[in-house]
């Protein structure tokens, strides 16, 4: 890497990507937050905002703080051959606003109204065989793992055969997104055939004529987008549409088991889940950090970030800012969670976080209707990744109502 002059502000050689911090990232982001509102990383010579207030002004200031050049470590300067860069993720305006505004009508409200009765429907049925299976059952794939994968892609219109993949090739994308360390290489054998497979999922002819992938083609007949862009759209939406998702709803299942009394709550006011699978997104954090590049030298805090250089930003560190939250780290059903940065804000909020909060609400009313306590029956266990809070395994103990 070139040398180049340290600033003048608090540095720390800590590696945010480390197995260390990946099981526990809560004590650096602590660090982070009380070392000031940029500190420097200097093990990948970049800038990190911990704070709120920084956090969310730099996601919603795009014109200082670019993500065409990739919302990665390494800039996006070109296609990396086993993807082409994201519209949405790794694109600003102009370019990235037409097909925003497509998947904003597709995923809007009159679609989830069309899935609600379905998804909730489906979600009964899980819930159903799962407990059949007997009072315990790991959460994190019978559940979380298993119920995205059940509807999502059946919205988007892809067939059943090689879902699969969908898993994989999302954990590698987002483990892209950091240093080129143990957990890219662990994914690398596959990319070329999970990137290969998902290319193919994303052509018109491979698609349902009844789901958001038709309609992204439509849009595309319409002039709304160009042709070129219609796979481009689909494929964001089966890279970013299902691992986060299952990572939010594993999040509210451990917040759950570990909390009781919030379970109690949640029994007697079912309305209140949504409430708590953004509690659950501020308190976890499935996406953990992004990076952004200056298009200029930009003053944070009293510190000139300089001109094309990479910050990256801990999302889940201002999601437990007490700067911005009242008892950050507790997990509570009173709080109003909005405003959290977990889907990110400004322009490039996830487009698709009514969807995740459909699929998590049908899942929380269908077991809460079901079960009276949930509890751990063993210690979970993390699935380590560049940029997600995962997990591997949540095994829970359940007393059916």
């Amino acid at each position: 890497m070139t040398a180049t002059a340290v600033p003048a502000l608090p540095a720390t050689g800590a590696d945010p990507f480390s197995h260390e911090v990946l099981e526990d990232p809560l004590p650096l982001h602590e660090q982070l937050r009380a070392a000031g509102p940029v500190v420097y990383l200097s093990r990948y010579d970049t800038y990190a905002l911990a704070r709120y207030e920084e956090v969310r002004s730099a996601l919603v200031d795009w014109q200082d703080f670019s993500s065409a050049a990739g919302v990665g470590l390494a800039n996006f300067r070109h296609e990396e051959p086993w993807r082409p860069p994201s519209l949405l993720l790794e694109a600003d305006p102009p370019r990235h606003d037409a097909p925003r505004r497509v998947l904003t009508t597709v995923l809007g409200p009159r679609a989830l109204r069309r899935l609600r009765e379905d998804w909730h429907a489906d979600a009964e049925a899980l819930v159903d065989a799962v407990l059949a299976g007997g009072r315990t059952f790991d959460a994190a794939t019978a559940l979380a793992g298993a119920f995205p994968l059940r509807v999502f892609p059946d919205a988007v219109g892809l067939p059943a055969e090689g879902r699969e993949n969908l898993l994989p090739y999302g954990d590698h994308a987002f483990n892209a997104f950091g240093p080129p360390n143990d957990l890219v290489a662990k994914g690398s054998p596959r990319v070329a055939e999970l990137s290969a497979w998902v290319a193919s999922r994303c052509a018109r002819e491979a698609l349902t004529d009844d789901g958001f992938g038709a309609q992204i083609w439509a849009a595309a007949d319409r002039g709304d987008i160009t042709p070129a862009m219609a796979p481009l759209v689909v494929r964001s939406l089966l890279t970013a549409g299902v691992d986060t998702t299952v990572h939010g709803i594993s999040a509210v299942l451990y917040a759950f088991a570990t909390h009781p009394e919030q379970w109690q709550r949640l029994r007697a006011e079912p309305e209140l889940a949504r409430v708590a699978f953004d509690e659950a997104v501020r308190w976890e954090s499935p996406v953990q950090t992004f990076f952004r590049t200056a298009t200029r030298d930009v003053e944070v805090g009293g510190v000139v970030v300089p001109d094309g250089r990479k910050i990256l930003m801990f999302l889940a560190a201002a999601n437990r800012d007490p700067r911005r939250w009242t008892d950050p780290d507790a997990f509570d059903l009173s709080r109003d969670p909005s405003g959290h940065v977990g889907f990110g804000f400004g322009i490039h909020q996830c487009v698709g976080q009514h969807v995740a909060r459909l699929e998590a609400e049908a899942l929380m009313t269908a077991l809460a209707a079901r079960v009276e306590r949930i509890e751990l029956a063993g210690p979970p266990r993390r699935h380590h990744n560049n940029t997600l809070r995962a997990f591997a395994s949540i095994p829970l103990r359940v007393t059916p109502a």
